[in-house]
């Protein structure tokens, strides 16, 4: 089976007088220029981060956060949607394609950390 992926979704571009701050953390999290990140916080909502590990993508999401943007991670497997520190299935049940809510192996993995 493939390890699932996980994403950092940017869905608010929070507080304005704290605007430079999310530019900064996203240009950090990104690698991306002073413009280029104007223009993706200018998007929002959209994924700022594809297809890593859970670690990796809760650290980007945790330094968005802490800049003062509105952040969800994603699980490319099964879809689901929650908030840094939470865990897959935690918010909202998994719903992956070929299994049940129960047998989410991104899920199930979160669990057996604890």
């Amino acid at each position: 089976m493939e390890e699932p992926g996980y994403g950092v979704l940017l869905t608010g571009a929070g507080d304005a007088s704290r605007r430079t701050d999310v530019l900064r953390a996203l240009r950090a999290v990104t690698g991306l220029s002073a413009w280029r990140s104007g223009q993706l916080l200018d998007a929002v909502p959209l994924v700022v981060v594809e297809r890593t590990w859970l670690e990796a993508a809760e650290s980007a999401a945790r330094l968005l956060a802490a800049a003062g943007a509105d952040v969800r991670v994603r699980c490319t497997w099964s879809g689901c949607v929650f908030v840094p520190g939470s865990g897959p299935g935690d918010e909202q049940p998994c719903t992956p394609p070929d299994w049940s809510a129960s047998g989410c192996p991104p899920a199930r993995r979160f669990r057996l950390r604890d």
